[in-house]
């Protein structure tokens, strides 16, 4: 990273837990960020070298028609098959870490927003001067990711078991932000963390 990157805080949150809502009320606030789940469709779209290895791995299966991956296909076996979960974050995660790192070091605004649902797990949190924690109860987690993803619930709960327990994410954060109101509250609540953030970067 160049020395001219802003300070970094980590938005950390699992899936359902309103992170894109969330980050569009920094964005209005004129805070930049980088969303790591767009860096991971990013780093295995067509023709990467990451997609062509899973590719050789699993085959046809894995590709839409558009030769784009089948994102739904990936996920029921990485979730089935503990061993192949792990064989892929060791082919993504190194790419997706490196596209974060280049893209925040294009940013210009006064703090960076690292957007990051296992920003501990993959040891990103390493990179941020602070981060928040999304508190959500995990039946919100649920229901929303069922209506968003058209899915089943046992799926969604195979997901959230992967990922660090919300009152474990909320233990190692510095700021907790608070997501079971409307988006009037919530614009609210950003503008007062977002205060409390720029605080806390001047000290």
């Amino acid at each position: 990273m160049t020395n001219h990157t802003p300070p970094i805080i980590g938005l950390a949150g699992g899936i359902g837990s309103g992170k894109s809502t969330i980050t569009k009320c920094f964005n209005n606030l004129g805070v930049q960020s980088v969303d790591a789940d767009d860096v991971a469709r990013l780093v295995v779209q067509p023709n990467s070298d990451c997609l062509n290895k899973i590719y050789q791995r699993y085959g046809e299966d894995i590709l839409m028609n558009d030769g784009s991956l089948d994102r739904r296909s990936l996920r029921t076996i990485i979730f089935n098959r503990p061993e192949e979960r792990t064989w892929l974050e060791a082919l993504t995660h190194p790419a997706i870490k490196e596209e974060i790192t280049s893209q925040l070091s294009k940013l210009t605004s006064k703090y960076a927003l690292l957007v990051h649902p296992l920003l501990f797990e993959t040891h990103q949190n390493a990179i941020c001067q602070l981060v928040v924690a999304i508190d959500v109860p995990k039946e919100i987690q649920i229901q929303r990711v069922i209506s968003r993803d058209n899915t089943d619930q046992e799926s969604v709960e195979k997901i959230i078991s992967t990922q660090l327990s919300n009152s474990e994410r909320i233990h190692r954060a510095n700021l907790i932000l608070e997501n079971t109101g409307n988006i009037d509250e919530m614009n609210a609540k950003v503008f007062k963390l977002h205060q409390n953030i720029l605080e806390l970067i001047s000290c």
